[in-house]
């Protein structure tokens, strides 16, 4: 018997879709340090987040630590996220490895646990070819049929640039439904390369642009921020709804405008490059500042970064954490 497909389509990539962290326990930055994944705070962050509306939810990317849990801590983490979702959203975990088949063995576990699919990136301890790239979501889709793929776009993390004629062959893959889409400056095109058959989520920050756009498509957005508290980016994707719905695009620009401001300290000298090199610790110090989740300390070896960079990040939180408080003030 033939095995299932999916049965997620680009159709149920909508809205907003909250990225999470992998919440430590005290002492988790110690290389000494086992079984350091905070269960109680990470089924409290998933049912908040349900409840304040979100449409969807990723988890083990970059600042989910992947790459630096142990593999019964990835597990119990799973375990807790899924229990706690309870098929209410669609639930996409990561699976990236360093190898195709321990990226297949990981989604097929992620599969029967009950994950609806992979944010997938791609091995990166050698830069790979466009061939190798493209041969790997082929892989990973034959011998996982049953999980949707969400195509984990990060050049600067998986040392592959996701240029254009990528999409145009990607977009063949059936369960290739959506992509977390890092910078926005050639979504267009990809969006163009791809038929429309990949719907690309650009970050909470970069949604209003691409929805003016083109409103039909950009439909989704992924968020870390919704983790610093879920308010604002419920209010974004509601804002840019009216503003589709009736044209006037004032009070979307508005909140857009703060959001903006508010990652602004996040990227060490304006630099996104800069930002890759402390992505986790700084991700995690934006989130503990602002202060609705307690996300515990970063894994080694990704643990460290200058203090002056840390007390941006804490900053980034803080802005964002009033920005939240605004927004419930004025309901």
């Amino acid at each position: 018997m033939a095995k299932q497909r999916s049965s997620l389509t680009i159709d149920d990539v909508v809205g907003a879709w909250a990225i999470l962290p992998t919440p430590a326990k005290a002492g988790a930055s110690d290389w000494r340090a086992e079984d350091t994944v905070d269960i109680d705070e990470t089924v409290r962050i998933v049912e908040e987040l349900i409840a304040s509306g979100v449409n969807g939810i990723l988890s083990l990317g970059t600042f989910g630590e992947c790459a630096t849990l142990l593999p019964e801590e990835k597990s119990a983490f799973l375990g807790a996220v899924i229990e706690a979702v309870r098929g209410r959203v669609p639930f996409f975990t990561g699976s990236t490895a360093l190898s195709t088949r321990q990226v297949v063995r990981d989604t097929r576990m992620a599969h029967d646990m009950g994950a609806d699919g992979t944010m997938l990136g791609v091995p990166m301890w050698c830069a790979p070819s466009e061939d190798m790239v493209v041969q790997y979501y082929k892989d990973v889709a034959e011998a996982c049929p049953e999980m949707a793929i969400c195509v984990y776009a990060n050049p600067e993390a998986f040392k592959f640039e996701f240029g254009r004629s990528f999409w145009r062959r990607v977009s063949d893959i059936d369960q290739v439904i959506t992509a977390k889409y890092v910078s926005v400056g050639n979504i267009l095109t990809d969006m163009a390369l791809s038929r429309q058959r990949i719907r690309f989520m650009p970050l909470d920050g970069f949604y209003i642009n691409c929805a003016r756009i083109a409103p039909d498509f950009f439909k989704a957005f992924w968020t870390g921020g919704a983790i610093c508290g879920p308010e604002v980016v419920i209010k974004l994707r509601d804002d840019v709804a009216e503003a589709v719905r009736t044209g006037d695009w004032s009070a979307a620009e508005r909140l857009s405008g703060r959001i903006d401001a508010s990652y602004g300290p996040l990227f060490p000298n304006g630099s996104f490059r800069d930002f890759s090199t402390y992505n986790i610790i700084l991700e995690k110090e934006r989130m503990n500042a602002a202060g609705w989740a307690h996300v515990g300390p970063a894994r080694a070896p990704y643990h460290i970064a200058p203090e002056a960079y840390l007390e941006n990040a804490r900053l980034s939180g803080r802005m964002w954490a009033e920005l939240c408080a605004e927004i419930r003030e004025a309901k």
